[in-house]
């Protein structure tokens, strides 16, 4: 099946498109782009956690007509029949403890624009089987880059996934673009290239101390994280040092490897493939590899590094098409494995003989 896979991380940098063929063989990339977000619809999406219910509401409808007509300039040159569209949506709200989760970019408007099937909302079954709804990408990690320990994302929020034993598992693990994005932004940049800024900051141990205690980092997984704990609980102390926003660039980043390098450890992990935005700050790969010299670090081809999400997320919509789990409880903790995701507009015929690979129950 032809499906495009549509990303918007927490870091607000924009779309990710992957125009991906999935089938039982794995999957290849016809075409991919990132669509920058505008400045009004960066503050607009930034402020929505505040907003009134209405605003919520009329955002989520725009919003899916905006990815729609992302996609409609995205598909205009491309002569390939498509069979549907995988959407992500962007997180407003992650509170599992709670109960709810909530993505917008509304998939009916998406599918109004496109004239294409839209799967979207994964996430919204695991949290009301009592799972994180996160992450979801393992799915991908455990078909597609299984040959590696773990499939580490550098995204807004750093992620890792991992095979122990019978079962994959995968969880949040710190906050990663989202912190360093933020700190760029005092010095007039959308991010730090390559690290450079952090590499001449110094370390305020104090400072790396203070936020590896957080408590989260002692919370035994299934766990994930939201924008709501970054807001409570990790920019306050971060905001609160007072220090050159290059020192605070300087001390997250290497606070960002300690708990990676942590991680590894734990789970005795000695091949990693880094991918998202942060597999390219050149400084904080470097730091990752400084805080556990026994792992070996693989940061793939620039396709692969900005797109991974994108892809994965055409395969869980390829699956929910299909009938088949794309969520794994052994990640989220839920009760059960479960096929996740709402589907607006024609459901595109589906090929009963799909290997039975892309089934994990």
């Amino acid at each position: 099946m032809v499906i495009l896979g549509l990303m918007s991380g927490t870091s607000l940098d924009g779309v990710d498109l992957a125009l991906c063929n999935i089938d039982e063989n794995g999957y290849s990339v016809f075409a991919a782009d990132t669509v920058p977000y505008s400045d009004e619809w960066r503050q607009r999406l930034a402020a929505l956690d505040s907003a009134s219910a209405a605003e919520y509401v009329r955002t989520d409808v725009e919003l899916g007509h905006l990815y729609g007509h992302i996609v409609n300039h995205f598909l205009k040159d491309i002569d390939l029949p498509v069979d549907a569209i995988a959407s992500h949506g962007h997180t407003v709200f992650h509170q599992p403890h709670h109960g709810f989760t909530a993505q917008i970019g509304d998939g009916e408007s998406i599918a109004a624009e496109t004239g294409l099937p839209v799967v979207y909302n994964f996430r919204a079954l695991d949290v009301a089987l009592g799972g994180q709804g996160a992450p979801l990408v393992p799915v991908g990690d455990e078909l597609f880059f299984g040959r590696y320990d773990a499939c580490l994302n550098l995204g807004g929020i750093a992620n890792i996934s991992f095979r122990d034993g019978a079962r994959r598992v995968a969880y949040d693990i710190c906050p990663c673009n989202m912190a360093l994005n933020r700190l760029a932004a005092d010095l007039g940049l959308p991010y730090d290239p390559q690290g450079e800024n952090a590499r001449r900051g110094l370390l305020d141990y104090y400072l790396r101390q203070t936020l590896d205690r957080l408590d989260y980092y002692r919370l035994q997984p299934p766990k994930s994280l939201g924008k709501e704990w970054f807001v409570d609980s990790f920019w306050p102390v971060v905001e609160a040092s007072a220090l050159p926003t290059v020192d605070l660039l300087r001390t997250v980043t290497e606070h960002i490897a300690a708990q990676i390098a942590a991680t590894a450890r734990r789970h005795g992990i000695h091949s990693m493939l880094v991918t998202g935005g942060g597999a390219l700050n050149r400084f904080l790969v470097e730091c990752i590899e400084a805080a556990e010299p026994s792992l070996s670090v693989t940061v793939p081809d620039l396709m692969t590094v900005n797109y991974k999400e994108a892809i994965v997320f055409a395969l869980l919509g390829y699956l929910r098409l299909g009938g088949r789990v794309n969520t794994l409880a052994s990640v989220t903790g839920a009760r059960q494995d479960s096929v996740g995701g709402c589907i607006s507009g024609i459901v595109p015929n589906i090929n009963p003989s799909v290997s039975e690979k892309y089934a994990k129950d």
